[in-house]
């Protein structure tokens, strides 16, 4: 394969996890919230970083209908636009791709990487990332194009007829705190898992997010997969202004996972939107039972309380947001990247430092608590900060970069001598 297509990582915990892809620009997930204007806006969004979404006891007639321009809509599961796409049919074109490119392999490493050469390659399928490319796995395979969840469709679905081990994978993108506001987007990305018999794990990616970009990963059922089918569909009929349309797919999501908070907040945004404020915050408070931690789920109470005038419970939920800011460590390494930019040394590494106790198991934290260390002078404590950040660091590409700077400082300080 060629190396300039495929990035291999190294985990520092006993399984061994690599990266197959190539970087462009990231794609985000549509998740919304809506203006008095209908404007279609994206929220801010966190997730706990592992927590698998509970099984969540749920049917489709306890959502209540949604009510506009003087009609009533109820789900109905067996409308045309809410048949299974069967996001991971595998065509007899599909399966004479796999076997064409993947007979001559004698094992599944050697498999994996066929298959990933021929998806990528120009000699054959010759896969592009489309942030705007959304379908099926068939649909990715024959347009030759796909944005992050299409790809995970294409390559787990393959992958599995080849015989592999592939799973859906929900990377969580580190929160830009310093960027937000009420309404601004944050990226959520989905890759795929593919686990070898001997627990080494590859993460094959259309769109790798950088290292320091992940605060967190997680499996992901084919149902959840689905479920995100739905959701940018629904999207996508919002953006066309079809909100009827856009409520019934992601009903017919929540059919599949009813776990997913982030589906219920766009629910919820749906019947803010129709003026169903009792239905809207009805949903959002779901999801917040589902995810206590959902950001978005306390920014849309916030946005409907202030619509209704309800200002106790608007500085309730404000005053929570602010709690749940001051308690994320990525908050504070923002501030940090902040200071760093305006050469404010000492608070850059006091923020750097709080992020670090808050997570000490992050590398890069430590890291850069010990370049404002490095910028302070005080190169003995950038030595140690940098060498934990080397023992901590979760990739051999960041211990390497770790190296090469800690190198650079005990240079620079025998230099001075």
């Amino acid at each position: 394969m060629n190396s300039a297509n495929i990035n291999l990582r190294r985990t520092k915990a006993p399984l061994s996890r690599r990266l197959l892809g190539e970087g462009v620009t990231p794609v985000t997930f549509r998740f919304l919230t809506l203006t008095r204007a209908v404007v279609i806006a994206v929220l801010a969004l966190l997730m706990s970083a592992c927590a698998t979404p509970p099984d969540w006891a749920f049917d489709v007639r306890d959502v209540p209908p949604l009510k506009l321009d003087g009609r009533i809509y109820s789900y109905d599961p067996d409308s045309p636009d809410l048949r299974d796409p069967q996001v991971l049919l595998v065509t007899q074109e599909m399966r004479d791709f796999v076997e064409r490119y993947t007979r001559d392999s004698n094992n599944a490493h050697n498999k994996l990487m066929a298959l990933h050469r021929a998806i990528k390659g120009q000699g054959a399928l010759a896969m592009e990332y489309d942030p705007f490319a959304d379908g099926t796995a068939r649909d990715a395979f024959n347009r030759g194009s796909a944005n992050c969840l299409s790809y995970a469709h294409l390559f787990t679905a393959l992958a599995r007829e080849a015989g592999l081990n592939a799973q859906y994978q929900w990377m969580e993108v580190r929160p830009e705190w310093h960027r937000m506001g009420d309404r601004v987007a944050v990226r959520l990305h989905v890759n795929v898992q593919v686990k070898m018999r001997d627990s080494i794990e590859y993460m094959v990616d259309i769109d790798p997010l950088n290292r320091f970009e992940v605060a967190g990963a997680r499996l992901m059922s084919d149902e959840e997969g689905l479920a995100l089918y739905y959701n940018n569909l629904a999207m996508n009929a919002l953006a066309a202004d079809r909100p009827v349309q856009a409520w019934q797919q992601l009903v017919r999501g929540l059919d599949e996972a009813p776990g997913m908070s982030q589906l219920w907040v766009n629910l919820g945004a749906i019947y803010r939107y129709a003026g169903q404020y009792a239905e809207a915050e009805q949903t959002y408070f779901h999801a917040l039972e589902i995810d206590g931690s959902d950001r978005s789920a306390m920014n849309n109470l916030v946005v409907l309380y202030e619509l209704q005038g309800r200002s106790k419970e608007q500085n309730y939920w404000e005053d929570r947001l602010e709690r749940y800011r001051n308690l994320n460590p990525y908050y504070h390494a923002s501030l940090g990247d902040l200071a760093m930019e305006a050469e404010d040394w000492d608070a850059a590494y006091d923020h750097y430092e709080r992020a670090a106790d808050m997570q000490p198991s992050d590398g890069l934290l430590i890291y850069s608590q010990g370049l404002a260390a490095h910028k302070l002078g005080s190169d003995e404590e950038a030595e140690r900060l940098i060498s934990r950040a080397i023992e901590k660091a979760a990739f051999q590409v960041e211990k390497q970069r770790y190296r090469v700077q800690l190198r650079t400082i005990r240079e620079q300080k025998a230099a001075a001598l």
